[in-house]
């Protein structure tokens, strides 16, 4: 079967194809929050801070609301499209919808990127917790990684049960490492002096003021969209939910309320964190410079003869999501490999525990051979800096692209199928994709006013480019009707 006249070729496989690519329900509202919640918490235990550098207290708090008002546009147009069309391959599956094989090809891309480039970050920074730790010095890294990779990868292949169970666990164990942390400040606080000691020096940089009591917004209003990049990291990746739409019991009603009460999580914790963690002795300044800034309050608060132990609990956040975006990354390899997109051997699933193995594995082999790769490239000594800014930069810029692909396809399927089935309907209607839109593209001129940010995003185009070129001359012509291209090629209206 084919479909030339949107430049593609379909294979119809048998049963068997997609028996051997079955997935397994468990999931339910209270397992779905937690894959959204966890997969964003470590972003709250470290690297928004970065922003007070670029606005202040007050640039990062008004940065905070604007990225939130984004997030909260881009959930209720996934909730909206999630139960509509409930296939595990997510952006991929509502771009295909509204914007055919190549739109939903690019999507699908730009997501991978992200899911793929975000752990990898991520195992990083635990490792290097781990590292210092138990004192075995830069040459254990590769290790660690390795560790982890292999450990989380085990588990996620195990079961889809377990892998869930672990997520609700790990997701509640970071939250109360967050609410532990702000009933301790509570009597440690002072705004005024600590959280307001940042001024901006005469070329603009971000600059200790002593005792405080400095300007809202010491850089401006400019200040404040120049943190908006490092606000993104108070809520990347909740997106992800709807790659769980086929292992969800029922993702018709749980997945709208799984990012809803995600989202209302997220947003208590963030304006939380941005509040407190300034607020104490440490300071606004101290903060922006820090690498680990939960711990460093941590330790002000409870000296730093228990920063060992301290540091395990920091850790605990950056597990929660690096082992719900190793879920991630399998569902959303496993979606494009079983359309065709991705070499179809990458969807094969557990005979027995039915959990996409293959795609899990490889997800895990590719992020592990980037540490190496940058590691080798940057040098021991500079792998931190690049892993802590150009890829951790590379997932943003994707991300925020992802987003406006998403919110277009909401704006699609409205324009296109308006007779949709929609069990969900989102109360933001098209004004809220329009919003989202609009916040993301500003993102992204911000991150290009940087020039590590250019490095990032001027790679991952490069990245895309390669694999529109790949699509164009093999990917194309390989294309099989699963679920989520039947529904795209036979929902007519």
């Amino acid at each position: 079967m084919s479909n030339q006249s949107k430049g593609v070729s379909y294979k119809k496989m048998d049963k068997s194809y997609f028996k051997s690519r079955e997935l397994k329900r468990h999931a339910g509202v209270w397992s779905l929050w937690a894959l959204g919640v966890g997969g964003v918490i470590s972003g709250h235990f470290s690297g928004w801070n970065l922003g007070l550098a670029s606005g202040g207290w007050g640039g990062m708090l008004l940065a905070t609301i604007i990225i939130a008002i984004m997030y909260i546009g881009l959930t209720q147009c996934v909730a909206e499209m999630s139960p509509a069309l409930p296939h595990t391959g997510g952006a991929y599956s509502f771009a295909r919808s509204s914007m055919g094989p190549w739109g939903g090809f690019f999507t699908g891309l730009v997501e991978n990127m992200e899911f793929i480039l975000t752990p990898a970050v991520i195992v990083f920074f635990i490792s290097s917790y781990m590292s210092g730790i138990f004192e075995t010095g830069p040459d254990s890294l590769p290790y660690w990684w390795f560790g982890f990779y292999s450990f989380f990868t085990i588990l996620n292949i195990v079961g889809v049960e377990l892998s869930f169970r672990l997520t609700v666990v790990v997701t509640i164990l970071a939250l109360l490492c967050l609410v532990v942390f702000w009933v301790s400040s509570i009597g440690s606080i002072d705004f005024a002096a600590n959280a307001l000691n940042i001024k901006a020096s005469a070329n603009g940089k971000a600059e200790l003021l002593s005792g405080g009591y400095g300007k809202f917004l010491p850089m401006g209003f400019a200040g404040a969209l120049g943190a908006l990049p490092f606000a993104v990291w108070l809520f990347l990746a909740i997106e992800q939910l709807p790659l769980a739409a086929e292992e969800s019991i029922d993702p018709k009603k749980d997945m709208p309320k799984g990012l809803t009460y995600g989202m209302i999580t997220l947003i208590i914790s963030a304006f939380m964190i941005l509040w407190l963690n300034s607020s104490i002795p440490l300071g606004a300044y101290a903060l922006s410079q820090s690498g680990e800034p939960l711990l460093d309050g941590f330790k002000m608060l409870y000296g730093s003869s228990t920063a060992k132990g301290l540091t395990l609990v920091a850790v605990i956040g950056l597990i929660a999501s690096f082992h719900t975006i190793i879920f991630a990354f399998g569902r959303q390899i496993y979606s494009l490999s079983r359309a065709g997109y991705f070499p179809v051997f990458l969807s094969i699933t557990h005979k027995k525990r039915k959990t996409p193995y293959t795609a899990l594995i490889a997800g895990s082999v590719i992020g592990f051979m980037v540490l190496m790769l940058t590691r080798y490239l940057a040098g021991v000594e500079q792998s931190e800096i690049f892993i802590g800014g150009a890829l951790l930069n590379m997932a943003v810029f994707s991300a925020m692209l992802s987003y406006v692909l998403q919110s277009a396809s909401f704006l699609l399927l409205r324009k296109n199928k308006p007779n949709l089935k929609r069990p969900y309907k989102s109360p933001l209607g098209k004004t809220g994709a329009w919003v989202t839109i609009a916040i993301a593209l500003i993102t992204i001129y911000f991150q290009l006013q940087d020039g590590s940010y250019k490095i990032a995003v001027f790679s991952a185009i490069a990245y895309l480019t390669i694999g529109l070129i790949y699509f164009g001359i093999y990917g194309r012509h390989r294309l099989i009707l699963s679920p989520e291209e039947e529904f795209a090629i036979n929902k007519k209206e």
